[in-house]
Parts: C-alpha cells; structure tokens; sequence
C-alpha cells in the first residue's frame, strides 16, 4: 500500500475508459508511478487521489468487468 507521500508529482493522469461522461462521473488514473495505480476525480484535479498497488488494481478491473461489484 502506498503511503500519504506517494510522490504523484510526475504522474501522467488519463480519463478512464470506465468514465461516465454524461453525468460527470469522471475518474482518472495515472501513468508513471512504478507499483502503483493512482485514481482521482477529474473534477478534483488538486484533490486526493487513491493510490492502490498494481497487484490490487488488476483483480478489481476484472471484476469490474464481469459485474461483480455492488452498483
């Protein structure tokens, strides 16, 4: 697990591809954080972002995709 001082100043955010723009329901996730996959709101771009490891990250896209989360 990463710490509160992940260092997420080199992080380069994209929008997801499970982002609904209809509503602003928008998350991003960052690019160049070795072992770590930080998620933010995108209309919060200075606000707190998760940082999860890369190990937790896959399991919970899968099970994104085959529904098996709450809604």
């Amino acid at each position: 697990m990463a710490t509160s001082g992940t260092d997420l100043s080199k992080a380069v955010w994209r929008t997801s591809t499970y982002t609904n723009g209809d509503d602003g329901d928008c998350v991003e996730v960052a690019d160049g954080v070795p072992g770590f996959v930080p998620v933010r709101d995108s209309k919060r771009p200075h606000g707190p972002a998760l940082v999860v490891t890369a190990g937790a990250w896959g399991p919970f896209v899968r099970a994104l995709k085959a529904g098996e989360l709450p809604g």
